[in-house]
């Protein structure tokens, strides 16, 4: 299977929001990795042909999706970062629901709905209205929902936020399962996401994609840059304002402190192992997470 973005553009009012993005995509989970109102959303939008691009094309095999209409709706599953749902419906029934939409069978759509409900673990919520749901409970609906038709392309927005710790390992074993044999497009702003299932890691930042490459990859490119600084607290502000400091640790023994830079940022500085939040940190002055 092969996904191509060539020369997207998406402009709103004055906002350039997606600029001449490029990309090839294969089987395996690609993680979209930008801080917000870097374009992520806006891209996964019209990989998912909910909006139009200005400019360029999406095909698949070749053909433009656009010009596909149905039969290329009939392959993607979607999750947007906030999906509609009817608060009284319980889980199942809202399934049964979307399954229709999607054009599946009803004795289909029954065995469909179950398998993918034993595999994220809400069988015993079947019966549930969906306002009653945790977050990661209407989270792992989601994915169910974005699954029924079994897509040959998975596209999820941001689907681990405001989830805790354990829905978010939860879920990115789940999505990581899903891509043995499809194309999974997961944007984020959270590297934890995306750390050990990328495949491939594309960068967005101001609309335009300005990395795409393996993690292994990209990390090799910062692995000089980052450091272990010990200091005092007096010495805190300088580094905050002078380097980008990834992490303040205050230990029995001092405080250390993660920095990156170009260049030795003290006489005691050493070089320590890389990680996707130094990425991040590389890329986003507004921080890890941010």
């Amino acid at each position: 299977m092969v996904l191509k973005i060539e020369n997207v553009s998406k402009v709103f009012a004055d906002k350039r929001a997606v600029d001449e993005v490029n990309a090839e995509l294969t089987n395996g989970v690609y993680g979209f990795l930008g801080a917000n109102g870097s374009g992520k959303t806006t891209l996964m939008r019209m990989l998912a042909t909910v909006s139009s691009a200005n400019s360029g094309t999406i095909t698949y095999h070749g053909e433009d999706i656009r010009k596909m209409g149905d039969r290329y709706r009939e392959i993607i599953g979607y999750l947007p970062q906030h999906f509609g749902y009817y608060k009284n419906f319980s889980v199942e029934k809202f399934l049964f629901y979307i399954a229709s939409l999607k054009g599946i069978e009803k004795t289909a759509a029954r065995q469909k709905i179950a398998d993918l409900l034993e595999t994220v673990n809400l069988t015993d919520k079947r019966k549930v209205k969906m306002g009653k749901l945790s977050g990661g409970m209407k989270q792992r609906v989601g994915i169910v929902q974005a699954l029924l038709n079994d897509p040959k392309i998975l596209i999820v927005d941001e689907p681990t936020a405001g989830l805790d710790p354990k829905e978010r390992i939860r879920f990115r074993n789940l999505l990581a399962e899903t891509a043995k044999d499809r194309i999974v497009l997961l944007s984020t702003h959270i590297v934890s996401d995306i750390e050990y299932i990328a495949k491939e890691i594309l960068i967005m930042k101001d609309g335009r994609l300005i990395e795409k490459d393996t993690p292994q990859n990209l990390l090799e490119r910062i692995q000089d840059l980052v450091w272990s600084v010990e200091a005092s607290e007096a010495e805190i502000g300088y580094y905050q304002e002078v380097f980008k400091v990834g992490n303040i640790a205050r230990k029995s023994n001092g405080i250390e402190l993660r920095i990156l830079s170009k260049e030795k940022p003290a006489g005691n500085a050493i070089n320590v192992p890389v990680n996707l939040e130094d990425l991040y940190l590389y890329y986003f002055d507004e921080g890890v997470g941010a």
